[in-house]
């Protein structure tokens, strides 16, 4: 499989990347400026976001689309921008359609496989078998998936920045060539990939960690690196379906369930008056990483995780 077109030299992919990460980073902190200075601070993961917040967060999320944006047209100079992100559909039409479908089915499964796993373990309260009532769980499905997709520019956003962007220039090898395809270096290369854009994916969350954001009620040392795990694990996830499909847009999809639908699960299958800590019951909790981290072995032991294996 083909990351990039292109394969920018290493002196053009070091700027690259160092514009990149500058601008992504200064744009995500630009845009919670408002609510730092305020002194805003998330206590409770059921908490509504009030309107500020969710004007912030959408910035935020532009900003990575933007750096990444800037960096092609004026540092790496040469070839169309869409292909040089991967801002493209798979075809024919109809795999099109079940490369956008199979994020849903996995990403709602590896969900689903937490939330039972910290059922067992007792540290997810589960709301019993009533909760999985046809009918309600219908209605919120239909409102979830109604949210996901209006919310989906806003994931396009972050992921023409990681996984456009990012990922297959981190994968070159040092001296610039990248196997005439951007296919990288082997497996060290590969595993470094996949480390630095996890681990630059998680720090770039660092000013709504600092708010509570991902983890209410949990103090910025614990929920750093949680969220670095957690980034770490999934980013492969997210990968995988650019890999297979040549496109950001099922990664796009992916990271728009993980966001919006994996979190709404957790909230609506448990008890309604039980305290919710995602560290310790969701995706981004030890039972996400559990169920992530068996899955991510699957992909890798299959293949599926290196760019020549992504079909």
């Amino acid at each position: 499989m083909t990351l990039l077109t292109r394969t920018p030299t290493s002196a053009v992919r070091r700027r690259g990347l160092l514009v990149y990460l500058v601008l992504a980073y200064a744009g995500m902190w630009a845009a919670m400026a408002p609510l730092l200075a305020d002194g805003y601070r998330r206590a409770d993961a059921r908490e509504e976001t009030g309107a500020l917040e969710q004007l912030c967060i959408g910035a935020a999320m532009l900003a990575p689309a933007l750096a990444a944006l800037l960096a092609v047209r004026f540092v790496e100079r040469g070839g169309g921008v869409r292909e040089a992100l991967a801002l493209r559909l798979p075809r024919p039409r109809w795999r099109a359609v079940r490369a956008c479908l199979l994020p849903l089915g996995v990403l709602s499964g590896l969900t689903a496989a937490a939330l039972v796993l910290g059922a067992l373990a007792g540290s997810y309260p589960f709301a019993g078998f009533g909760s999985l009532d046809p009918g309600r769980v219908g209605a919120w499905a239909v409102r979830g998936l109604i949210g996901m997709v209006l919310s989906l520019p806003l994931f396009f956003g972050e992921e023409i920045g990681w996984q456009g962007f990012l990922f297959p220039r981190l994968l070159l090898r040092g001296d610039g060539s990248g196997g005439g395809g951007g296919g990288g270096g082997g497996t060290g290369a590969l595993v470094r990939a996949y480390l630095l854009t996890g681990t630059a994916f998680a720090l770039w969350h660092l000013p709504t960690l600092l708010m509570g954001g991902q983890y209410p009620g949990r103090p910025w040392y614990l929920a750093v690196p949680a969220l670095t795990v957690s980034c770490v694990l999934v980013v492969p996830v997210f990968t995988w379906l650019r890999l297979r499909s040549g496109s950001v847009v099922p990664a796009v999809v992916a990271h728009a369930f993980a966001s919006s639908m994996s979190v709404s699960m957790v909230q609506e299958f448990a008890d309604p008056g039980a305290e919710l800590d995602p560290l310790t019951m969701s995706l981004a909790g030890w039972p996400g990483w559990i169920v992530l981290g068996g899955f991510v072995a699957f992909l890798a032991c299959t293949g599926r995780l290196a760019p020549a294996g992504g079909r």
